[in-house]
């Protein structure tokens, strides 16, 4: 219970501090990551089988998650730095400050009726091709973008900080963000990335679910419930499906649909109920998250003052 106690603080952090702009952990994962590809990824992988390179996958997955993981418990158990480096990596893993800085950015070009600036603003945030989008299109995969990162950023990272403390959320922020570098199901990445996205799959399977139950819980109840229960099943991806569908549904707006990738039109499914996204409804997915959120690190504090109380 010493980590329930220590969300919130870590939260505080995060809504004052936002994501650092300069040296942040992750850019350097980032670096270390492609470093590793370039290591372990054959020059002729078209004439490499299938199960090399998936092996290859997994090396690299192991030679870049255990190293930080096990440094993390090391440092968590220090006397007298324990606490304060589980505040910092667990502030390290959540980026709901900065996914709000981000959806509150587009938001606004959209209300100045600049077009041209919310593009270029929604495509720092997502993976689809946004250089045709009309205003509406925006507003829907920003709205998309914030339910299904609440989920990533916010919620799991708080899931696995209070299941193993330090090492469990940086455990599961590399794991997601190997999988944003190697999880696409393309020709590169196929077989050589089917461990990460396999992985994250894995990480995201239990928090991903109490993240549409947050969402519907604190929207609307009934049509979030309904959509998650419809709508989940047809999407392409089973942790974003439930996440997505109940948080639209609890939004009272419709997403999905098509979206461009790569230069490919992709028809995906529909998720939720109601009209089409507006400027307004990136707001209130962001007030959604948060509420969310807040809520997580009060249960938290309360759980470890029950506990505290009970030992006492």
């Amino acid at each position: 219970m010493i980590n329930a106690s220590l969300v919130l603080p870590a939260l505080l952090l995060d809504r004052l501090l936002a994501e650092p702009r300069r040296f942040h952990p992750l850019v350097g994962f980032g670096w270390l990551t492609a470093r590793t590809e370039a290591l372990l990824y054959p020059r002729h992988a078209d004439s490499e089988p299938a199960w090399r390179l998936r092996l290859r996958g997994m090396l690299g997955i192991a030679l870049l998650l255990a190293p930080f993981t096990l440094f993390a418990a090391w440092l968590g158990r220090l006397p007298g730095v324990g606490v304060a480096a589980a505040v910092i990596l667990l502030y390290l893993a959540v980026g709901a400050q900065s996914l709000a800085q981000h959806a509150e950015a587009v938001a606004e070009a959209l209300e100045r009726n600049d077009l041209p600036l919310a593009r270029h603003r929604v495509g720092m945030i997502v993976s689809r091709q946004t250089g045709e989008l009309t205003a509406g299109q925006v507003a829907r995969a920003t709205v998309e973008s914030v339910l299904e990162n609440g989920g990533d950023a916010v919620f799991s990272a708080l899931f696995w900080f209070l299941l193993a403390g330090a090492p469990g959320v940086v455990l599961y922020r590399l794991s997601n963000t190997l999988d944003a570098m190697w999880g696409y199901r393309n020709q590169r990445y196929q077989y050589f990335g089917w461990a990460a996205a396999r992985f994250d799959d894995l990480m995201n399977l239990v928090p991903a679910r109490l993240t549409a139950l947050t969402y519907i819980l604190l929207g609307n109840t009934r049509q979030g419930l309904r959509c998650w229960r419809a709508q989940a099943p047809t999407w392409y991806s089973p942790n974003a499906g439930p996440v997505m569908a109940a948080g639209a549904g609890a939004l009272s707006v419709s997403l999905g649909g098509a979206a461009v990738y790569h230069g490919k039109t992709k028809q995906r499914p529909a998720l939720g109920a109601g009209r089409d996204p507006e400027t307004a409804d990136i707001r209130r997915a962001v007030a959604l998250v948060r509420r969310g959120m807040w809520a997580w690190g009060l249960l938290a504090l309360a759980a470890s003052l029950a506990m505290g109380t009970i030992h006492a």
